[in-house]
């Protein structure tokens, strides 16, 4: 059968949900994870880091543009992820014997290669995966591989498991996850592990958040009190003075939107880490051991008010940018009547000088007639008493004071001509 033409993307959006398989696991079995928060610029270093330590023990590096990959190094197993914000490195080695965490997987990789791992640590721990047969957990016997921390944990995935965890860092800067597997299954295993790991990272991405909103808290709390400064003042100020105080809202306006700018991103990359603990502990289906809290439990009473800072925060930023933008929109106006007001007077003022420049031209124009005549007529007399002179019957005195109304008119006539030309030209401009 010929199919259609597929979409150029068809393949690629099929294959991403396949894109990052979880691991399989076998107890007895030693993890340790690393989330390094990279800049975009470091990404390049970061596949090549990657590529060499495979090339390193005869390994193919990842495929140009991955961001995902898997490699078998013989004497442990490395799986790398590329993240929105962060890259992760996971290896795996056999057994566990003895203390869980005293020889811990990440020391199967060079030391020198893992001091030049691109990027800033974010988050680093330890996973003992260890057969567990029995079906209530020792609690007593687990915390001392804890340091005597106080411990979370449950069992989960139907029974199949149980975990354990103190959500601290230790002396050697990583935190520890305790796991014991009761029939899990190796998939299992490996979908269980990485939703543990999974939870210790997106915690501490969510908490990025929480210094953020202690430093924007404090600049949002002299905020509002410079806009319930100017908010009182808008009611007492002659209207002389609003300028100024709009002046001043406007820059505060500009002070609040800029740090809205620059932590709207954070805030809300808070809340989607913190959606995303939320489902992978729903997916892990704890049940509850007698004497030490569960992981929900745990984030509840730590993660979750920390969260509702955050969001706190937020929500006052959103509120008072609205609250600024009321107070501009409200003092422009009260600007902007007193203006049109300003205006109006100033139209009235041109319209009464405009009246008075009317008369006065028009007096001028009565003027320009008369003096017009005057020199005409006296013109009609030289001519009047220059045909006398020739020998013809003209009266020159006569002659002047039948001309006057004749010569006054045409002036008249004249000048109201150019004036309507003028006035029309103007128009036309």
């Amino acid at each position: 059968m010929i199919l259609p033409a597929s979409h150029p993307r068809r393949i690629e959006l099929n294959d991403e949900v396949h894109a990052r398989p979880y691991q399989t696991l076998q107890a007895p079995q030693r993890a340790s994870y690393l989330a390094m928060l990279a800049a975009p610029a470091e990404r390049e270093r970061e596949y090549a880091h990657v590529g060499e330590l495979c090339v390193r023990y005869g390994g193919q590096p990842p495929p140009p543009e991955a961001s995902y990959f898997a490699a078998d190094c013989g004497d442990f197993r490395l799986r790398w992820e590329r993240h929105g914000e962060f890259s992760s490195y996971t290896v795996v080695v056999a057994g566990a014997g003895g203390e869980p965490f005293a020889q811990p997987a990440i020391n199967a990789l060079p030391p020198e290669w893992m001091a030049a791992l691109p990027g800033k640590l974010i988050v680093a721990a330890h996973v003992a995966l260890l057969p567990g047969a029995d079906a209530q957990a020792d609690i007593e016997a687990i915390a001392p591989h804890f340091a005597g921390n106080t411990l979370a944990g449950a069992q989960m995935a139907d029974g199949g498991a149980a975990a354990f965890t103190d959500f601290r860092v230790h002396a050697d800067g990583f935190s520890r996850f305790l796991l014991l597997d009761r029939g899990m299954g190796r998939r299992r295993a490996g979908r269980v592990l990485q939703r543990l790991l999974e939870i210790e990272t997106y915690r501490m991405f969510a908490l990025l958040a929480l210094p953020l909103a202690r430093e924007v808290g404090a600049k949002l709390a002299a905020a509002e009190g410079e806009l319930a400064g100017i908010t009182g003042l808008m009611v007492k100020e002659s209207p002389a003075d609003e300028p100024a105080l709009l002046d001043r809202l406007t820059r505060l306006a500009a002070a609040v939107e800029s740090e809205v700018a620059a932590s709207s991103y954070r805030f809300g990359a808070a809340r989607a880490y913190y959606g995303l603990v939320r489902q992978r502990i729903a997916e892990l289906r704890e049940q509850r051991i007698v004497g030490i809290q569960t992981i929900d439990e745990f984030m509840q009473r730590r993660l979750a008010p920390a969260m509702s800072t955050c969001e706190s925060v937020a929500r006052r930023q959103a509120e008072l940018s609205e609250r600024v933008a009321r107070a501009s929109d409200l003092l422009r106006t009260r600007v902007d009547i007193v203006r049109e007001m300003q205006n109006q007077e100033l139209l009235a003022s041109m319209n009464r000088r405009a009246r008075l420049q009317l008369r006065l031209q028009e007096t001028v124009e009565g003027l320009s007639v008369a003096a017009i005549t005057y020199y005409l007529v006296g013109l009609v007399g030289y001519a009047a008493k220059a045909l006398k002179s020739a020998g013809y019957a003209v009266d020159p005195d006569i002659a002047m004071g039948v001309s006057i109304p004749l010569v006054a008119l045409l002036a008249a006539v004249g000048i109201g001509y150019v004036r309507r030309s003028v006035t029309k030209e103007h128009r036309r401009s």
